[in-house]
């Protein structure tokens, strides 16, 4: 019973000392909009480099947004970005935001797709794909929301 009582305790006080770190943790996610069309949503950035200088290029007021493929679509920054701590990832998905470092561009999947060499994950969008749905080429503008 000591154990279990013990193991309570320590349990307690780390979700007591944790629960405010995690909420910090949300409040300070980097977050972006993005507009085409009629469309708003936003994407929340993963913690990587990639992901950072895609911020450091904001706001861009001046990409176009295209249909690619059946699966995704796109969009060519004005630079590349970097590729520092570029990594095979797993759990890929619709409603990803990656970054396609041979060509320099941002690629928004709505639809099922598997990791390649040269993509970064950036981001996931907030609200599902149902933005991406709409077809056609379009202004795009990207903001921060920090």
């Amino acid at each position: 019973m000591k154990l279990i009582y013990r193991r309570t305790i320590v349990g307690s006080m780390l979700t007591t000392v944790m629960t405010p770190r995690l909420a910090l943790a949300k409040e300070n996610a980097m977050k972006i909009e993005c507009s085409f069309h009629d469309q708003v949503f936003t994407v929340t950035l993963a913690d990587n480099p990639s992901a950072r200088d895609l911020l450091s290029l904001l706001p861009l007021n001046d990409l176009s947004i295209t249909d690619y493929a059946t699966n995704e679509k796109i969009a060519y920054l004005p630079r590349k970005l970097t590729e520092a701590g570029a990594a095979r990832f797993g759990g890929e998905a619709p409603g990803d935001l990656c970054y396609y470092a041979p060509w320099g561009n941002l690629a928004f999947f709505h639809a099922g797709y598997r990791w390649s060499s040269g993509l970064i994950r950036l981001g996931r969008l907030d609200g599902g794909i149902a933005p991406l749905l709409v077809r056609g080429t379009f202004a795009l503008r990207i903001r921060s929301l920090a």
